[in-house]
């Protein structure tokens, strides 16, 4: 088998935190900028993606931040933990860069960062990566996701041309956790409500698909989303070109569990 060349390092960016919003009560939004965000390069997905760096206290790294030096000059104990959140939004003009962050107190490590983080704060993030944006050549737009999908979704819907036909549903915890989402298409916008006993698959099974050409993005829970797929491909007939989908976590999984499984996955899914 030949070998596979190695991954590119993502270039970093090293910002300051301006300002944080509590757009909803688990919903925290970091504003960041400052004379690194020059260097930050947008790329044309909606589903814009950087890696946060949370470094380990004490621990010095080279300069610039370069992942394939961490690993190969300092021990596992001494790498930094990483979290992977979509760009909300990127505003050259203004100097921006917006990240929303998902809150549950105490638990995990990002969420807690965002509620504690204060203005003139460093932060430091890899990328951007990207795989998905609306296909001019879609007659219809289905987006689906939970809570972590939200912000992509959000992006989306600011990115869809006037006129585009769309269906969003969106599952959150209860209406509290709702946010208001601008679009100039033609968007049918459902929220859930975990707390009401809502079910992404099972509203997703009942909806009338136009015979049309459909375009998905179903990102979320790694459960729902796999059994979507099944669905959305073999049932609904939507082209695999077409279909965006992706577990950004698991129920019953810590994340770094959940990014080992995730890697397994797709090491074993390799020819």
């Amino acid at each position: 088998m030949a070998e596979r060349p190695a991954p590119k390092a993502r270039p970093s960016t090293r910002l300051r935190v301006l300002r944080t919003e509590r757009l909803t009560p688990h919903m925290i939004r970091v504003v960041a900028g400052g004379e690194g965000l020059v260097n930050f390069r947008p790329n044309e997905f909606t589903d814009s993606y950087v890696k946060l760096v949370f470094p380990v206290p004490g621990v010095r790294y080279p300069e610039p931040f370069d992942t394939q030096r961490v690993r190969a000059e300092l021990p596992r104990e001494h790498w930094p933990r990483m979290r992977t959140y979509t760009v909300r939004y990127f505003d050259e003009r203004a100097g921006e860069l917006a990240i929303d962050f998902v809150y549950h107190g105490d638990e995990g490590l990002a969420g807690p960062w965002a509620a504690a983080v204060r203005p003139g704060d460093e932060m430091l993030i890899l990328g951007p990566g990207g795989a998905y944006a609306p296909a001019p050549e879609a007659d219809w737009h289905l987006l689906v996701g939970d809570e972590s999908a939200l912000p992509a979704i959000a992006a989306t819907l600011e990115a869809m041309p006037a006129g585009a036909q769309v269906s969003a549903l969106i599952l959150v915890e209860d209406a509290m956790e709702e946010q208001a989402l601008a679009t100039k298409a033609d968007a049918q916008v459902r929220w859930l409500h975990r707390s009401a006993g809502d079910d992404l698959g099972t509203t997703v099974r009942a909806l009338d698909f136009p015979a049309a050409t459909v375009q998905a993005f179903v990102h979320g829970e790694a459960g729902i989303v796999r059994e979507l797929r099944g669905h959305l491909l073999d049932e609904r007939g939507v082209r695999k070109d077409l279909l965006s989908i992706s577990g950004y976590w698991r129920r019953g999984k810590v994340d770094e569990a959940w990014r080992a499984e995730k890697a397994a996955e797709r090491e074993s899914a390799r020819p």
